[in-house]
């Protein structure tokens, strides 16, 4: 049976990562903020680095909320994939039908791509009329014409959702218009937000147009980061009365990426500032730090029945990891995760675990870990003995 494994790293490693986050990286005082003095008005927060997935700030990730139309990243992520497997073009046309016309076009009252009833649309203008004006209509176009329905569509959003490792989101609709069952939490909006960025970089490039013209509408993008110096390029904004404001935001800043998803805010001034201001602490706090040089062993994990008990582990090239600039002398704790036990064979370069550094303020850093050698297929008498040990030591390592 495999399950989750742990094991806390030698005193060497965390003094070797203290060396790397003390005295060298002292901040001025004028700058210095730990991340638990960083406060937010929204219900609930979390600020990750694209690059390694690092958690640098969080408050009620994982508390369960009406999404609104941040959801319709998903509704995007199910239609980009359909276009990536050829499944549908984006020169292919959808029919506004009366229903999406009726439920999520003008006479909805809500954001609206505002399409004529039974005009065929291009997906790509749907896709720029769900992006840019966060048009309802345009959003059940889509699932109806890649599902069916809506309610079939909603299904796949689910199933996306599950392939894609986030297990808590649920999806009742394609608009985000509110129902009790369609909740999703800002970490599983930030991992989502990931998973767009770095799986469809040519679709993604869509979400920094700031004015899409349709018919007679000029319509002007609804992400208010795009509009302030801050190197901004994309996501989603979200209201329903039941939520509050909410918006998943990505910016570009040197060579790093920050996302932000924060939800529950009672304005959408509110929406805008705390936004900014999180992705402005994150560039501001946080670094990026090298704790082992390429190809230096930093571990091992256990295997069951194979011809050596433990495999080595190293980085894939030298190992990085996103920190805290200060406080200076921060105490940090680190562990290599894995499923295990892991079972042979287990080939040179294969990705098995996952080396999670987390320091007192709850800020974590993950980078995957590589088998440093081959591990093949002891004989039958090993395993044997191999599964006495297990039923002995539980896989304790």
């Amino acid at each position: 049976m495999r399950m989750l494994q742990r094991t806390i790293l030698a005193l060497s490693l965390v003094a070797a990562l203290l060396a790397v986050v003390g005295p060298a990286v002292a901040p001025s005082p004028a700058r210095a903020q730990a991340s638990n003095e960083f406060t937010i008005k929204a219900k609930q927060a979390i600020l990750i680095d694209a690059d390694s997935g690092a958690i640098l700030f969080q408050y009620n990730p994982d508390q369960l909320a009406p999404p609104a139309s941040m959801s319709k990243l998903m509704t995007l992520a199910v239609a980009f994939r359909e276009v990536k497997e050829g499944k549908i073009k984006p020169e292919d046309e959808f029919l506004m039908s009366e229903n999406a016309w009726r439920k999520g076009g003008g006479p909805s009252g809500t954001s609206a791509m505002f399409v004529p009833i039974n005009t065929r649309v291009r997906v790509d203008e749907l896709f720029k009329g769900i992006i840019i004006q966060s048009g309802n209509d345009a959003a059940m176009a889509i699932a109806e014409g890649i599902a069916g329905s809506e309610e079939a569509f909603a299904k796949m959003m689910t199933e996306e959702a599950r392939r894609l490792g986030l297990s808590k989101s649920t999806f009742r609709n394609a608009t985000g218009l509110y129902d009790p069952q369609h909740l999703m939490t800002v970490r599983e909006l930030a991992l989502l937000a990931r998973h767009l960025i770095r799986e469809y970089p040519d679709q993604y490039a869509t979400f920094s147009v700031k004015e899409f013209p349709y018919r007679k509408h000029k319509f002007i993008n609804r992400n208010p980061l795009l509009f302030m110096n801050i190197g901004a390029d994309g996501l989603k904004t979200g209201y329903i009365k039941e939520a509050g404001y909410g918006i998943v935001g990505s910016a570009v800043q040197g060579n790093r990426r920050l996302i932000v998803a924060i939800n529950g805010l009672p304005t959408q001034e509110d929406r805008k500032e705390e936004a900014r201001r999180l992705l402005d602490w994150g560039f501001r706090s946080f670094g990026e730090f090298k704790i082992f040089e390429a190809g230096e062993i930093i571990g091992k994990a256990r295997v069951w029945g194979g011809d050596r008990m433990y495999v080595p582990l190293m980085g894939n090239g030298e190992t990085m990891v996103v920190l805290p600039r200060f406080p200076a002398n921060q105490k940090l704790r680190a562990e290599i995760v894995y499923n295990g036990p892991l079972k042979p064979p287990v080939k040179k370069g294969d990705q098995v675990a996952r080396l999670r550094v987390i320091t007192t303020n709850d800020a974590s850093s993950e980078v995957p870990l590589f088998a440093a050698e081959d591990v093949n297929p002891a004989s039958t008498w090993k395993r044997g003995l191999d599964s006495l040990l297990f039923m002995a030591t539980k896989w304790i390592p």
